[in-house]
Parts: C-alpha cells; structure tokens; sequence
C-alpha cells in the first residue's frame, strides 16, 4: 500500500515510519524543516517539504504521492500550545482531507484522544459521545476533535484512533520533559494538563503501541477507537510511580475529580486484534527510555 504520512516526524510518527517500512508499504512523509525530511529519508522512506497548513502545498504533495491511504498523526504538543494543535486539527485535517480525495485516496487513519469524552462513571468505550458543549478551555480541545473526526470522516474509510495519553520518547512524560519539569518545580514549565486531582482517572498508551495501532489501523474498518493501555487509574496510584521513574519528588495530589476524567477502554481494539506491548503504565513509566 501506497502511505503518505503528516507527522513523521513526531514522537509517534519517528516510530511509525519504520514499522510502516517493515510491514511493505511505501512510505512518504512529510516536513516543513529540511532536517525533519533528511529524517525520514534516514529511515529509508520518502520525503516531501511541505506545511499542512498550506493548503495548495499540501494538494501539491498529496498529489505527487499518489497514495492509497493517509494517516494524521500531527499535533503541535511539542510546544505545549493547545491553540496551534487545533488549528491543525481543523484546518491541517481539511487540507489533508481534500488533497487525499483529489489524489485518488480511500483511507484515513487519524490521532485522536480517549479524554474527550462526556462525563460519567467508569472508563468509557466508543458508545459514549464526546463532550460537547464543555466549558472552556476544555470546550476548544473538544471542538477541535470533533472537527477533526467529522472533517476525516468524509473519506470513504477513516478510522480515529482515539489514544491514551501518550507516554515515552519524545512525549511530555519521557525523562527531561515538560512533566518532569513541573513536578521538579520548574515554574518555566509548560505542560497542559492537570496532575493534581487524586481521584480523576486517566488512561495512557506508550507511542511505541500508538504506532503499531496506526499500522494495524490500515486493515480496520472506519469509525473510532480507544487506543489505550489496560489499566486506566487515579491519578494517587499512578503519579507516584511516574515520579519515581522521573526521579523527581511526587507532589501532594489535591483532592477530588473532574467527571469527564475517567479513563476508556481498549475492548473495541482488542476485539480487532490489537494488544497494548506496555500493558500498563506501571512498568511502562520505567521503560521510556526503550
């Protein structure tokens, strides 16, 4: 298969390509830096300069790739700015969407998250709506998933991976990231996030699993799934063995939970045959170096 790729060169998609590579596709990424296409081509697959938020640049990449499927793996996380990620949520995934369907394109596979969902007791599954109608800023994070699910959803198969909150190389819970920085009292630090409420529930997935999903995801068929870890927990049982492996102290938890935090479950994607390598965080935190 024919595979363009939009964010190759972030924390999921530096491992994608090689997986990519190794299952026999052909691959081509694409950059906006000259570094990040010399990237991808160290790794074997092709590479084309473009921003995705240039529309005709993008229309001109696409078309050049001639793909079967693309997959969108881009955020603007790196730089902890919320409003960047999504405007490429809405306008990154437009350009995509209709540069895929111009080249000739039938298939999507887009990054979603697992935390936009409405609020309610125990971890959600793909029934549960999204949480629209959230107040801010929550509502603009939900806004933009939306839009980029809805926008993805016009091609004939789009399959949204819906992830854990990612953990590992490159993420902001890796060794020196932004997490460590606030946990270790950095007041410079930006992380956008709540760490705090002892009882709110999250579910996290190693990169390393959210790019096999993202391959595995080429043979699925359309609509959402959780992409998670198999252990959902509150924020008092897993912060402390995060800040071991960090080697940074473990704050005092504040008491109480946001109701939409309660986590999701991996059912669907199980189902499909696909298995988390790093089961649960608890040993995952440890390995993020691997």
């Amino acid at each position: 298969m024919r595979v363009f790729v939009a964010g190759a060169t972030g924390a999921v998609g530096r491992l994608l390509v090689p997986l990519l590579l190794d299952a026999g596709h052909q691959v081509t990424g694409i950059s906006r830096t000259s570094e990040g296409t010399d990237r991808i081509r160290r790794q074997g697959a092709s590479a084309l300069r473009a921003d995705v938020l240039d529309r005709d640049a993008v229309r001109r990449t696409v078309a050049a790739a001639a793909p079967d499927a693309v997959i969108h793996q881009l955020t603007d996380l790196s730089g902890a700015d919320g409003e960047a990620t999504n405007r490429l949520r809405r306008e990154g995934t437009r350009h995509l969407v209709d540069a895929a369907g111009s080249a000739g394109a039938t298939r999507i596979v887009a990054q979603s998250i697992s935390w936009a969902y409405a609020p309610g007791e125990g971890p959600a599954d793909e029934s549960v709506p999204l949480d629209i109608g959230a107040a801010q800023p929550r509502g603009a994070l939900v806004g933009g998933l939306r839009a980029l699910e809805d926008t993805a959803a016009e091609m004939d198969t789009a399959v949204l991976l819906r992830y854990g909150v990612l953990y590992g190389p490159g993420t902001w819970y890796a060794p020196g990231g932004a997490v460590a920085a606030a946990l270790a009292g950095d007041p410079s630090a930006r992380f956008l996030g709540s760490i705090e409420a002892d009882l709110s529930v999250s579910s996290f997935l190693h990169v390393a699993d959210a790019a096999r999903a993202a391959v595995a995801a080429l043979e699925w068929p359309a609509g959402p799934v959780n992409i998670v870890d198999d252990e959902p927990a509150q924020a008092r049982e897993w912060l402390p063995v995060l800040a071991g492996a960090l080697g940074v102290p473990a704050p005092k938890a504040a008491s109480g939970r946001e109701g939409w935090a309660r986590g999701a479950s991996n059912g669907l994607a199980r189902a499909r045959g696909w298995r988390p390598e790093y089961a649960t965080w608890r040993t995952g935190f440890a390995a993020q170096d691997a």
